[in-house]
Formats: structure tokens, sequence, C-alpha cells
């Protein structure tokens, strides 16, 4: 990057920490002092340290996929990478994230801070984990990221057939990630007509996220933790409706409120939440975070829906990345991420 430029950071969701990240977190975390608080706590509930984990000899599904660990490694690389933003060529200007990514936002943006952090991470993944339900992913676009109005039908048709008991968990750019109960996500992704020879994907160890399914959850983090363990954001925060969060202003009460509340029981709109980032924060780039680059299609689909940089199509976005400073800049590639480290 030539000079100081403007950025809004994005961090990924339970997904993103899969065979091809093992070991991430030992490549990107310089400062390892926070490190070592994660793993003391980890330690004292009796749990895999996130540094025994990252430094496996071999990916263990069962461990790796289990969900205190994965929410545990995802939320740890994702606040390494955060401080590895060169802040001589980068200006943050805004904070967001997809799902989990939400947490990783407030890690960031100094809302979860010292030994609370990975308690309130750990916590909320096995409280959620613990709940009911499926989740599963299908597009609702075609091969060129465009809307296919056949698959947004078919996706309508199932929310309709299975009117509380089927969800939409999050709007996640050119896919729908559907929630449910168990039996109706396994009708739903019977009854969808199958495309890229891999969907209707279920989500492997995922309950029904952002659905009302989580109330039961929702209620326990809510008697659990405290909103003291909330601070006022360093930055502004856009969260799952599109709403921001100024810097400073925002009260704990409420952030407590809407991350273990509404965001555990409702739709997580990330589409919205990037057209919110580029249009209010106008930045130079967008920032995606580790581990992994999972993050990319979703990000660049929700930009095409809304014409940003008159993009209309994946040809259109792909060809703007070429560019020597493209607009989305992924941390977990390595040519990408020289640009902000």
């Amino acid at each position: 990057m030539s000079g100081k430029k403007t950025a809004v950071v994005v961090c990924p969701g339970r997904g993103s920490y899969n065979r091809t990240e093992l070991g991430y977190l030992k490549q990107v975390a310089a400062d390892r002092s926070w490190l070592k608080q994660f793993d003391t706590v980890r330690e004292q509930l009796g749990l895999s340290t996130v540094t025994a984990l990252d430094q496996a000899p071999a990916f263990s599904s069962r461990e790796h996929l289990k969900a205190e660990n994965a929410a545990a490694l995802i939320y740890s690389c994702g606040i390494a990478d955060f401080a590895a933003i060169d802040r001589e060529q980068v200006k943050i200007v805004a904070v967001t994230g997809n799902s989990m990514g939400w947490y990783t936002a407030l890690g960031c943006a100094g809302v979860w801070q010292g030994d609370s952090q990975m308690q309130l991470v750990t916590g909320m993944a096995q409280l959620t984990a613990e709940a009911a339900g499926a989740q599963f992913i299908y597009p609702l676009v075609n091969s060129d990221w465009q809307p296919d109005a056949v698959k947004q039908r078919a996706v309508a048709e199932q929310l309709w057939q299975h009117q509380g008991a089927l969800f939409m968990s999050i709007v996640y750019g050119g896919y729908a990630v559907l929630a449910g109960a168990q039996q109706a996500v396994q009708a739903a992704m019977q009854a969808l007509p199958p495309c890229d020879e891999r969907f209707p994907l279920l989500l492997p160890g995922h309950a029904a996220f952002h659905s009302p399914l989580m109330q039961p959850a929702s209620d326990q983090a809510m008697s659990r933790f405290s909103e003291q363990l909330f601070h006022p954001p360093q930055l502004p925060l856009i969260d799952g409706r599109g709403q921001i969060w100024p810097a400073g202003l925002a009260q704990a009460t409420a952030l407590k409120a809407y991350t273990l509340g509404d965001q555990v029981c409702q739709t997580y709109h990330f589409s919205k939440a990037i057209e919110v980032a580029v249009k209010e924060f106008a930045p130079d780039h967008l920032i995606l975070l580790g581990p992994g680059s999972s993050l990319g299609g979703a990000v660049a689909q929700s930009l095409i829906a809304v014409n940003w940089h008159n993009w209309q199509s994946k040809a259109d976005f792909s060809q703007a990345q070429q560019a020597a400073s493209p607009f989305v800049l992924s941390m977990g590639l390595p040519e990408q991420r020289r640009q902000v480290g």
C-alpha cells in the first residue's frame, strides 16, 4: 500500500479453522503474552490449550472441530491477525464479522478484554453447541455470482413449508445458511435440488445457530456472564443487523443484551454488515482476518449485490482483485497479507 489507507476489518465465523489451517497461529502470533493468558484460562477450565491444539502433530476432526476448541482457535487466530496489521500503513475505521466473528470483532475493538475473552468465547461455544437443531448452507446465486431466482424460490418454499421449525440463520453473501430442528433440516435438504456437487451442505457440529431454538443457550449466557465483562468499544463496530456501535459511546448493558440475546437467537445479516461497512465508512480496503480465507466469496457476493465499484459478476470482482492493491485483502493469503502487515 502506498500512503496510509483506511480499512474495515472483517472477522470469520466458526467454520474457518480446518485441516489446512493447522499451525496457523504459530505462524502469525508475534506477541505471545496474551496467548499464554488464553492457555492458562483453558487449563483452568480443564480444556486443551489453544497452543496445543494449533501445534498438534495432525489435524483431528474430533478435537479441532469440537465447538469449544474451534471457537478458541478461531478467536485466537483473529486476534493475532488483527495485531499484525501495520497501523503505520493502515487506519482501521471499523470492525465487523460473520456469526462467531462478532465475538472476534468485540475482542479486536476492546469490548472483551483480559482473561474474560477466552472464558466468554469458550463458554458461548459450549452453550450454543449443546443447543438443539442443525445448520446447513445452500447457494442463492449462479456460477457468476448473480441472483438465481429458481434457487431463491426453492429456499423460500422450504422456509414457508417448515415455519416455526426452519429459519434463515445467516444471510451470507450469495448463500443462505438455514437452521432449525433436525427433522425440518433433513426434510429441507432432501427437497432442495442438489447443485455444484456440494449443496445442500450440512455444517458438521453446528446446532441451529441464530434461530429461536437457541433461546435456552441465550438465557443461560445472560445469567452467567456479567455486563462488567463488556467495555466501551475503542473502534466502531458493525453488528449482525448492520447497526453501528460508535467507538466510546456504546453501553455495556446494550452490548451484552445484543451479543448474548438477539445475536444468538435472530438471523445474522452478514451481507447487510458488509453493505453498511462500505457505504457508511467508504474504506480503501476490506481486510479479512484469518484463519483461512473462506470469507472471500461471501464478501465479494455481498459487494456485487450492492453494485460496489460497479461490480456485477464474479468476473468483475476477480478482475478487480488482480490489481496491484485489490479492494479485498485476505490475511489468510500470504501475498495479500504482505500488503497490510
